[in-house]
């Protein structure tokens, strides 16, 4: 038998209308007595709110979806555990897809999500769908990129100060007197993911105003798989870096497993620091240097953003799109020797 809004009501003594602003989480005028009522009402009567029911009268379906770049990267599980703490606080349910960063995938999910009415999207994207994107922006459809952003987009965005990551890495290098300074980064090409893009202008930057000159071969981008064979051509160059920087958790991984393999020792054989701060970093033997992101800062933000355009019914006027960028932190270990 199907327990009803109203059976809650009668148990408890109060009115539907006050059940159902109970079940919204709409307490502003509600008495501590009268949700203690409803409460005992509902585990008494073991009732399970009628989420169609719910839908259809509000024209919402209480459901977000998120469409992640990869669930293998630690940042990417904090970032996503924080929206799902943010939009659970308004009782809203999280989807989660994984693209792999492949745009095909990318373009399936966002329509198979929009198919299935979810409220709006959070997005780690590809520049591969602009044209999915610009018709999103058309149709006010409310949606919110975190992590990245499309240039020429004028979409709600939290992301990283990348450069500045990419400068403290650099500078505490040249600090410690290093100028064989190579970075390590996922798959560049003519449509380069804002990470990828923005850690190495940085990187560029912070090695000029340095005087340092910049050295191609010291730059190395691939697919995680190819990270081995680029780790092993560095230290194959006539002169190998000193120091390295590991753009992500997934390649500063990749290089402690060579540095392993290979038998050499850091910070004696070569520098190391590394974006993304993995639990593993700081007792590491020795402790690995790394840049900390505001992960679960930049989910709640981007969790907000969203639901706020939700709540409005409509998307922000092109002229108003916010780009959010929170600042990184380094955390100094001991994976950096000072040359003599």
């Amino acid at each position: 038998m199907v327990i009803t809004m109203k059976e809650v009501a009668e148990r408890a003594g109060v009115s539907k209308s006050t059940v159902s602003q109970f079940l919204s989480k709409r307490y502003n005028y509600m008495s501590v007595d009268t949700k203690r009522k409803i409460e005992q009402a509902i585990e008494e009567l073991n009732y399970i709110p009628n989420e169609v029911a719910r839908s259809l009268k509000q024209k919402k379906t209480f459901i977000v979806g998120v469409i992640s770049s990869t669930i293998l990267s630690k940042f990417t599980t904090e970032v996503v555990r924080a929206i799902e703490d943010e939009c659970q606080l308004k009782g809203i349910q999280v989807i989660v897809c994984n693209t792999d960063d492949d745009p095909l995938k990318e373009k399936k999910y966002v329509q198979s999500m929009i198919a299935r009415q979810v409220d709006g999207l959070i997005i780690f994207p590809t520049e591969d769908n602009k044209k999915l994107y610009v018709s999103l922006i058309k149709n006010g459809y409310p949606f919110v990129f975190v992590d990245r952003k499309i240039d020429e987009l004028s979409v709600d965005t939290v992301l990283l100060n990348n450069e500045q990551a990419s400068e403290l890495a650099v500078q505490t290098f040249a600090q410690h007197n290093h100028s064989n300074i190579a970075i390590l980064t996922f798959p560049l090409g003519k449509k380069a993911i804002t990470t990828r893009s923005e850690r190495l202008s940085g990187y560029r930057k912070t090695l000029l105003q340095n005087g340092i000159p910049v050295n191609e071969a010291y730059i190395k981008s691939g697919r995680l798989d190819e990270m081995p064979e680029l780790i092993g051509s560095l230290f194959h160059l006539d002169s190998p870096p000193t120091a390295i920087i590991a753009t992500n958790d997934m390649i500063l991984e990749q290089v402690l497993i060579y540095a392993k393999n290979n038998q050499l020792t850091i910070p004696h054989d070569f520098s190391l620091i590394g974006i993304d701060d993995v639990s593993f970093a700081a007792f590491y033997n020795p402790p690995i240097t790394t840049i900390s992101q505001p992960s679960f800062e930049m989910g709640r933000r981007s969790a907000r953003l969203l639901l706020d355009k939700i709540d409005q019914n409509e998307q922000e006027n092109e002229d108003r799109s916010q780009i959010v960028r929170l600042n990184p932190t380094i955390n100094h270990r001991e994976s950096v020797h000072t040359l003599s």
